[in-house]
C-alpha cells in the first residue's frame, strides 16, 4: 500500500504529534540547507512520507540514558 504524501504543514503537524515540536518553516530550512528528513518534489511542492519522516527522528533521537553524565 502507498503511504500517504504529507506538505509540509502537515509532516510538521505529523512530528509534533509525536511529541517532536518542528515546524513548517523549520522543515523549509533543512531543505535548503540540509539536515532534514528526504523529501520530493511534486510541482513546486516538497511532500513528505511518514515513513522518512520517522527515519529522519530517530536519526536525531540519542540513545536512552539514565543521567545527565550519560550526555
Amino acid at each position: 500500500m502507498q503511504e500517504r504524501y504529507l506538505d509540509r504543514a502537515e509532516a510538521a503537524a505529523y512530528l509534533v504529534n509525536l511529541g517532536l515540536r518542528t515546524s513548517r518553516t523549520t522543515l523549509q530550512k533543512y531543505a535548503s540547507v540540509g539536515g532534514g528528513p528526504a523529501y520530493r518534489r511534486f510541482g513546486h511542492r516538497a511532500v513528505y512520507t511518514p515513513s522518512d519522516l520517522n527515519a529522519w527522528a530517530q536519526s536525531r533521537l540519542s540513545e536512552p540514558m539514565t543521567s545527565a553524565v550519560e550526555a
